[in-house]
Formats: C-alpha cells, structure tokens, sequence
C-alpha cells in the first residue's frame, strides 16, 4: 500500500529527504514550520503517532515517526489546523515508507554492474534451509544485504526479509533484479541498524569482510548490531580468521556461535558462523 493511499490523499511529499534520516529530530521543527491549512495524523495499532502530514499550496508534506516521537509543537499545530485522524498497522506503513524511499533511491541512482553467480542461489539456499528450514512468513533481516541474493533466497524459503546495506548503488541493481523489493529494503548504515529496526527471530549476514585490520572496528559494530537484532543469526565469510573473529564477538555478546566449513561454496560462503537463540 502507498504511503499517500494510507494518508487518504493523492500525493505526499516526506521532509525526511532519505530513509537514513528518519532518526533525525531536526526534522520535527522542519515539519513544523512547513505552511499548511490542513492536516492528517496517522495512528497505529496502540494509537501511537507514525505520520503527519499537513497539506500547503504545493500539496501533502509528510513526517514519518517510525524512529522518532513528534514534538508538541507538532501535535499542538496538528491540533490547531482542520484535520482528521486515520489509523493503519505500523507494519503496514513501515512497509510504505521503506517503498517510498526505495523507489526515490532506485530513480535517482545508476545500478552497479551485475555481480551475481547464478549458482550462490541454490547453494545458499541449502545452507540456510539445511540450518532452519523453511519460513512460514517469519521476518529474517538480511544484513549488509548488497544486491540481494540473500533476500531472494530468504524469499524462497518463505521467510519475509528485510534487508539493508550504505551502498545504494547495489540497492539499486538488486530492486531492479527485483532480487530486492522496495517495501523490504532500507538504505542505512549498518553499524546503527538498531536505531531503525527491532528485534526479529532471525537474520542473516550474507559474505561479510574481508575483515582487516583497517576494517575491524566496523565490522565489529556491523556484527554486533545483527546479532542485538536477531535471536538466530547466520554470518558467512571467507576465511576462518574472519569466523573466529565473528565467533568472539558473539561470545563478548553473549551468544553461542558455533563455525563450521561450508565447501559447497569454496570462495563466498566457505565458514559459516551460526548463533543459536539467546
């Protein structure tokens, strides 16, 4: 569903410029200071505010409350202008608000070259039902997700992915692969994936490294946050340094992460780092 459709208006515009930005508490008075004769609150299912938007001579203006409260002079404006409030799941607009975003990066961003081995599919889709099974609709984040193998994979199993990654140029090969979909995907840095998602039952981190010394630190955050943000948690990386490494920070989190070889795949998957539920 569009996020204009669950407003019940024709167009909106969003002041958040990208979904990245959606923590941003300057946006609050930005929206605040936005000219309009008419608003329209959205509620969820608890009727917590998501979204308000109010309506100007260039039309619906829009901001989204997924990973901020409102200010008051938000509400006290909303509260002093003719409005109506519409209730929807929050599921269902972090859903239109993930398109949203999606279909404005895919319009504005060239795709990176094609970098997909057509046989990672059947391979990760062993390992990963070898490991848990099939889905039956369970939310199973994809971490530094790239072009999206490992989506379409998840897909495949009957899980429901949500995925992200900070390079918007692979986003944009795998949403017009459609290995990637636009209500599924974020754009965000993945070293503060927390700020935007909760806590779902599994997840996945799909060839991530190489791991350096340069490169350590954020991979330690990276991990870090997955594992925070999932109960079962599926790494693979290259090398068996880099899975040891994973395994430690697993541990210092308090998760047990068995490693193992995975010679299916002898260049992308070949260790692969397995947590159990906390």
């Amino acid at each position: 569903m569009k996020a204009a459709e669950i407003l019940g208006v024709d167009a909106v515009t969003f002041v958040e410029p990208a979904f990245a930005a959606l923590t941003d508490t300057g946006f609050n008075a930005v929206l605040a200071k936005t000219p309009g004769d008419e608003g329209r609150l959205l509620v969820d299912e608890h009727e917590e505010p998501v979204a308000l938007a109010f309506r100007g001579t260039d039309g619906w203006t829009a901001g989204s409350f997924l990973c901020r409260n409102p200010s008051l002079a938000l509400i006290e404006r909303f509260e002093n202008v003719s409005g109506e409030i519409f209730q929807e799941d929050r599921a269902v607009w972090a859903a239109a608000v993930r398109e949203h975003y999606s279909m404005a990066l895919l319009a504005a961003v060239p795709p990176s070259m094609e970098d997909l081995n057509p046989k990672r599919r059947g391979i990760l889709t062993d390992l990963i039902r070898g490991f848990w099974g099939t889905g039956n609709g369970g939310t199973c984040i994809d971490a530094c997700c790239g072009s999206g193998v490992g989506s379409l994979v998840l897909r495949d199993l009957g899980y429901a992915p949500l995925s992200y990654d900070n390079d918007e140029t692979l986003l944009c090969r795998g949403l017009t692969e459609k290995r990637l979909l636009p209500e599924e995907t974020m754009w965000l840095d993945a070293t503060i994936a927390s700020q935007y998602i909760q806590p779902v039952p599994k997840g996945i981190g799909i060839m991530m490294g190489e791991i350096n010394s340069f490169s350590q630190d954020m991979w330690q955050r990276i991990v870090s946050e997955l594992f925070a943000l999932s109960q079962e948690t599926i790494i693979t990386v290259g090398t068996e340094p880099e899975a040891l490494l994973i395994r430690s920070w697993g541990e210092e989190l308090g998760s047990a992460v068995e490693v193992s070889e995975n010679p299916a795949d002898p260049i992308y998957d070949l260790w692969v780092c397995r947590s159990t539920a906390k």
